[in-house]
């Protein structure tokens, strides 16, 4: 067993009370947990160590990374702003490898398919485990108990809060920069690899003992706009390429082209009409799943109709949020990452396309965050229950195949949407129990399928408000006994062991949830 003594939390789950050598605060309900003490702090640094010349330039990564100490048992830190393109990390982690370094651990802002080979280095013992998002194959190798230590899952918003509240030291934090100049200044805008923001890497560059900028884009200083600030960075290094920027498009955004799913995308956006959500000033977030982007495309045109203007849409971006600006139907793009390549060169012409992080956007242990102020966000989900409980990490055999990005944070806005098919491969999506609870159901307000929408009990406000709508309001219960007897019966339950081999974390940093090890 991987873990410690297991618990029992406030949402009924078991949980460890120990992970990777941690002891662990289980999850006490929404807003019941109050942290205490200060904000992680690097160590102080003097100008005397480095370049008066202000170039911090080395030869390559081995060097910069012997000079950052290097060593068994560390924190290496990246990011993902280049998705499945990255070629940063797994170069990151293979020179570590070849200078004989072991029992690494990982602690990616999220990780792709590109990332597999990661495997090999844990079966080498290089990385002995990770922390953060554990997508594809490298998810199904957890979940096979297969990684030494256990993973640990947490949203964009709660990889900030782990960081500055301590809960996470980076010793080496390795950031893929698109552009950067000699002394560190560093955007993601700029240059063949340009990706948008660095936003993800913000915490990673204020908190680690280490910074080392990776750039394939050297541009004399100042590198402006700088999102990474060189006053940060250790030492820079410059490669023939960071990345493939047209691997920062994946199947997951991309508009549907699904009857039943643009039906949904339909629905979603003539609930936000009917309820009264949309005009002049809203605000919303849509992901970047296909009904999300189709949901953005009948808002589009029903804003037209109507006259509405948002005054800021939350991104992750795409084309149909560029669209919406270049139209004037949004003052503003409020993004933490973008999707496609539309919103790359957005963001680095259109002053009205802003970057922002996860400390602005989600951190749970900040002086609030944008997250409670957007007025809807539009959200998938891979299987939701009848107290509305959610799971985005496992599917229905719990199997770990997704992390939690932002979804986790999104739930604090006025009004939350799981839009989803009502089964997927013959498997249904409502269920009696969620395998894995990933947001509490208190917090999440509609379910929208292509046979009805449920709006959850707790919110009289809308049911009030879509009094006279012709959308189909039905209970979630009905929805679900429907879609069972169509496909014939319920899902067979998930075989499960008893060994935990990940942990869920809440925004606050408690445990949520346990991912139990699958039987072979």
């Amino acid at each position: 067993m991987k873990s410690s003594t297991l618990v029992r939390n406030a949402a009924g789950r078991l949980v460890p009370t120990e992970v990777n050598g941690k002891a662990q605060v289980p999850y006490q309900g929404v807003g019941a947990f109050r942290p205490e003490g200060r904000k992680a702090a690097p160590p102080i640094r003097s100008c005397r160590d480095y370049p008066p010349d202000g170039d911090k330039r080395v030869a390559d990564l081995r060097t910069a990374l012997e000079r950052c100490g290097l060593r068994d048992g560390m924190t290496i830190s990246t990011h993902h702003h280049l998705r499945n393109g990255d070629r940063v990390a797994l170069e990151v982690l293979r020179t570590a490898a070849e200078m004989g370094v072991k029992d690494l651990m990982w602690f990616p802002s999220a990780s792709f398919p590109c990332h597999a080979p990661v495997i090999e280095l844990m079966e080498q013992g290089v990385v002995h485990h990770i922390e953060g998002s554990m997508n594809g194959p490298l998810g199904e190798y957890t979940s096979r108990g297969k990684m030494r230590g256990m993973g640990v899952l947490r949203s964009h918003g709660g990889r900030w809060q782990a960081v500055q509240d301590g809960e996470v030291h980076i010793d080496i934090a390795v950031i893929a920069a698109p552009a950067a100049d000699p002394f560190g200044n560093a955007n993601g805008v700029q240059g063949p690899s340009a990706c948008g923001s660095l936003g993800f890497a913000l915490a990673d560059s204020l908190y680690a003992d280490h910074v080392i900028v990776v750039t394939d884009h050297l541009v004399p200083f100042p590198c402006v706009p700088w999102q990474i600030q060189g006053n940060n960075v250790d030492y820079v290094v410059v490669v023939d390429s960071i990345g493939d920027p047209s691997q920062i498009v994946s199947g997951t955004t991309e508009i549907t082209r699904s009857p039943d799913r643009l039906l949904i995308a339909e629905y979603v956006a003539r609930f936000v009409r009917d309820a009264g959500i949309m005009k002049d000033g809203f605000s919303f977030q849509a992901g970047a799943g296909g009904i999300a982007l189709a949901f953005v495309g009948f808002l589009k045109e029903l804003m037209r109709k109507e006259g509405v203007k948002a005054r800021f849409v939350r991104g992750g971006s795409t084309r149909v949020l560029v669209e919406l600006l270049e139209e004037g139907l949004t003052d503003y793009i409020l993004d933490g990452q973008t999707f496609d390549l539309a919103g790359v060169a957005s963001m680095a012409t259109n002053p009205r396309h802003v970057a922002t992080s996860p400390f602005t956007s989600y951190n749970y242990h900040g002086k609030g965050n944008f997250a409670s102020m957007v007025d809807v966000v539009v959200l998938g989900a891979t299987e939701v229950d009848l107290e509305f409980n959610a799971n985005v990490n496992t599917h229905s055999d719990g199997i770990l195949l997704h992390g939690i990005g932002g979804w986790q944070n999104c739930l604090f806005s006025r009004c939350t949407i799981l839009a989803l098919p009502s089964f997927r491969d013959r498997v249904p999506v409502i269920v009696d129990r969620v395998v894995t609870l990933s947001g509490p159901g208190e917090l999440i307000d509609v379910v929208v399928t292509e046979r009805g929408l449920a709006v959850n009990p707790r919110r009289e406000d809308l049911l009030e408000a879509l009094k006279g709508s012709d959308l189909p309001i039905r209970p979630l219960a009905a929805i679900k006994e429907e879609i069972e007897a169509i496909l014939g019966g319920k899902p067979e339950p998930a075989r499960l062991t008893d060994e935990p081999v990940a942990v869920v974390k809440w925004v606050d940093g408690t445990v949520l949830d346990t991912i139990w090890k699958v039987e072979e």
